[in-house]
């Protein structure tokens, strides 16, 4: 069984909803929205669905969180980059490629008000966890999977917002009446996701059984961890940490790069040793995929002869996809040319997207369930993979010591799975290999989520929409703004980012 079953179950208790108990004539209420040990936090059982409800901040409809839809924080990190347009009409896409932010974008700012919610129900969870009766060792993982996950939607609040208010006394967190408090130090909010990260990776198994897939493990901790690092440029410690996850995988066989690109993302290889942290989806339940109905074009014929939602949406821009080497394996998902249908022979009919006037390529990447019926698949959506520590860790070394014969045999173990020439040692200074792992990750990464924090990180987020012709791109806009009302119910303690 899949974590997202537990997640629609436990998400009941946590959202405030009530139900009904049908053996009860006169159909009294059973709220699940009072935290008291009458009502809650009773045993273990409690404690688990209160948990995997939290995991719930991680999707929700297969729109928002690491989704599909325009209010999700996966597709924005694309969508605000040169990794994704849009040609639906909807002005909002447009905005984002521009940067042009307002106070008023509720697409951009909504991740504020959802996540602090959540970083507040993880602080929660873990005191009211802390009082149960219930097996020892199950209470420290799922204590540590909170942290974790604290640790993971606090970063992307960091990420999009800087420092905000967010809360991690429990006391604090329970009481309606709390009063507002300003925003922290950088440095405060970046040691408290450091800190959550370290402990709980410090507490949380390598690997988990089927039924628990899906949930925190220490390599996830860990990856969360040194992408914090990698943000703030403290290379020594993003090395440290990458090397603990190469362990993991070159030593101790949790991780693995998987053979081909495209077979990472096919539900017939669901769960693979590649994968450090993902979503499951189901193609009947609110976790699901809908990324094939957004990429789709209406004319799009499945080669298996499956009948695939195809809305016609996002694209890869011409200019970015050109960057590919026409003989990458990696293109086999981001089609320039893709099937229509087939001739009297049955042989497939591809169309040229860029002859079609198309604005870019369609970036497939992710494969159909057979067993889907609509928009939504049950493929699982990837957060974090292998892959992606592996070029880190390539990096940090180059910027902390220079292009050494590791750093460039890391790059090559990305670029010999892609069918690519691999780099010779000492053929390439320091600039010479920043560049080629920033290229690099743009052809192994596309569409994961990597691609907004990259730019800012390598100094060209603000300088990639100017050079498109943004007149609203500024070097405040590396940041979104504070919601409106979160200043105003502060009574302005709460102060709005640079800019706005």
């Amino acid at each position: 069984m899949k974590l997202t079953s537990s997640i629609i179950c436990g998400g009941l208790l946590l959202l405030g909803l009530t139900t009904f108990t049908a053996c009860e004539k006169d159909l009294q209420p059973d709220v699940y929205d009072q935290f008291t040990p009458a009502t809650f936090y009773k045993d273990g059982n409690d404690v688990k669905a209160a948990l995997t409800a939290i995991y719930n901040g991680l999707m929700t409809g297969g729109y928002a969180g690491w989704g599909s839809g325009n209010g999700s924080w996966h597709v924005q990190n694309s969508m605000t980059t040169d990794e994704l347009v849009c040609s639906w009409g909807w002005d909002g896409w447009k905005k984002m490629n521009d940067l042009n932010f307002a106070d008023n974008f509720g697409e951009i700012t909504g991740h504020y008000t959802t996540l602090i919610r959540k970083v507040s129900e993880c602080t929660i969870f873990m005191d009211k966890a802390a009082g149960v009766t219930m097996d020892a060792t199950l209470k420290s993982r799922y204590i540590a999977e909170a942290l974790a996950l604290r640790a993971h939607y606090s970063q992307i609040l960091y990420s999009f917002y800087g420092p905000v208010p967010i809360v991690v006394d429990a006391g604090t967190a329970q009481n309606p009446l709390a009063p507002a408090v300003p925003r922290p130090a950088d440095d405060w909010m970046v040691k408290q996701i450091e800190k959550d990260y370290k402990d709980a990776a410090a507490a949380l198994p390598v690997a988990y059984g089927n039924t628990d897939y899906g949930r925190f493990t220490q390599g996830g901790a860990l990856t969360g961890l040194m992408k914090l690092y990698m943000q703030k440029k403290r290379w020594a410690d993003a090395v440290s940490t990458g090397r603990q996850l190469l362990k993991l995988g070159d030593e101790q066989g949790v991780y693995n790069l998987q053979g081909r690109y495209a077979d990472i993302f096919k539900i017939t290889n669901e769960g693979n040793k590649e994968i450090i942290m993902a979503v499951p989806c189901r193609n009947d339940a609110d976790q699901t995929n809908m990324w094939l109905a957004h990429v789709l074009q209406g004319d799009y014929f499945d080669p298996a002869g499956q009948a695939l939602t195809a809305w016609g949406g996002y694209k890869m821009p011409w200019k970015t996809y050109d960057k590919f080497d026409p003989k990458d394996d990696r293109l086999s998902v981001l089609l320039r040319n893709y099937p229509v249908g087939r001739d009297a022979g049955g042989a497939l009919i591809y169309k040229d997207a860029k002859t079609a006037g198309l604005p870019g390529a369609l970036p497939v990447k992710y494969g159909p369930d057979p067993a889907a019926s609509g928009e939504s698949q049950g493929t699982d959506m990837i957060i974090w993979r292998y892959a992606d520590v592996i070029l880190l860790l390539s990096e940090a070394i180059n910027e902390s010591s220079g292009p050494t014969d590791e750093a460039i045999d890391l790059l090559n173990r990305i670029r010999t799975r892609a069918v690519l020439p691999v780099f010779t040692h000492g053929s390439l200074s320091q600039p010479a290999l920043r560049s080629k792992l920033q290229d690099e990750r743009l052809f192994e990464l596309w569409t994961e989520g990597s691609r907004r924090d990259d730019l800012i990180r390598w100094g060209l987020y603000v300088q990639r929409a100017r050079a498109e012709g943004s007149p609203f791109a500024d070097t405040t806009k590396i940041f979104y703004p504070i919601p409106r009302p979160a200043i105003d119910e502060s009574g302005g303690l709460i102060k709005q980012n640079q800019g706005y």
